[in-house]
């Protein structure tokens, strides 16, 4: 099952589910196939849209790990949760092997941590595969001169890598890169000026979930305490002009986006 990207849909929520050992939010906690199943399955049931799968951590530190071991990681859950319900799934990952892979066994979407420029191979996948890719923003160094130009003309970057791939405009999904390779203030700045990032033309998943600033703005809340914190920044996200959010706390987002949704009549509600 595929969604509809690049026109008009309500607020998508992506549920996380992370095949890691040491992740920064959920580490280990789904780290086998039932307990992954299991976890994707009560995401479907608390009105997650889709689902995004990942087998390699990108928390500040994480550990390399091998192409066997992130496709040892994965694609049997893809299999397993794509024989058990027909929720959309997503593989996190910036190789373009395991996309592949990931796609094969189920998955339909793919989410690259590096916005396509990694792997050379990415763009093309998505385009011969004829399925819609996340460019989440990301870079080697924070040596910007001029933050904010520099991280748009980073995106502009990766979306002619794909265009010239063959990946359709529609298919294209632009993730501002919340927590990476930014300050403090400069993913605020991103997330307050995420309209600008839309107007490029193509839907904006926002991805901030419990992360590190979301903690230090409520006074250095732990991982387990930035759920609130999350839905705020989430709904001024979708209030900027992203169209969709990726979440650990699925349950409790949804109906967030649910109501403004409402407001911003992206769906209809008549009492």
């Amino acid at each position: 099952m595929t969604l509809l990207w690049n026109r008009p849909h309500p607020t998508y929520v992506m549920g996380i589910l992370n095949i890691t050992p040491d992740s920064f939010s959920d580490g280990g906690q789904f780290n086998t196939t039932t307990l992954a199943v299991n976890r994707a399955l009560e995401m479907v049931e608390d009105g997650a849209h889709l689902i995004d799968i990942g087998g390699i951590s990108t928390r500040p530190g994480y550990s390399e790990v091998s192409l066997k071991e992130e496709l040892n990681r994965v694609l049997p859950i893809i299999e397993m949760i794509s024989s058990k319900s027909n929720i959309p799934l997503s593989i996190d990952t910036y190789r373009a092997e395991t996309a592949y892979q990931a796609i094969q066994k189920g998955a339909s979407l793919i989410n690259d941590q590096w916005r396509a420029t990694y792997d050379n191979e990415m763009a093309s996948v998505a385009a011969e595969q004829n399925v819609p890719i996340v460019l989440m923003h990301n870079r080697q160094k924070s040596d910007y001169k001029h933050f904010f130009e520099d991280y748009l003309e980073d995106m502009e970057e990766s979306i002619t890598i794909c265009l010239k791939a063959g990946v359709p405009k529609q298919h294209i999904i632009l993730d501002p890169g919340f927590g990476f390779v930014k300050t403090a203030q400069q993913n605020i700045e991103v997330t307050r000026r995420l309209g600008e990032l839309a107007n490029l033309g193509y839907d904006v998943l926002y991805a901030a979930s419990r992360k590190r600033t979301i903690g230090a703005m409520l006074g250095d809340l732990p991982v387990d305490q930035r759920m609130e914190g999350t839905g705020a920044m989430s709904a001024y996200a979708v209030m900027q002009g992203a169209a969709a959010v990726r979440v650990h706390d699925v349950k409790e987002i949804t109906r967030m986006m649910r109501v403004i949704d409402i407001m911003k009549r992206k769906v209809e509600w008549n009492g």
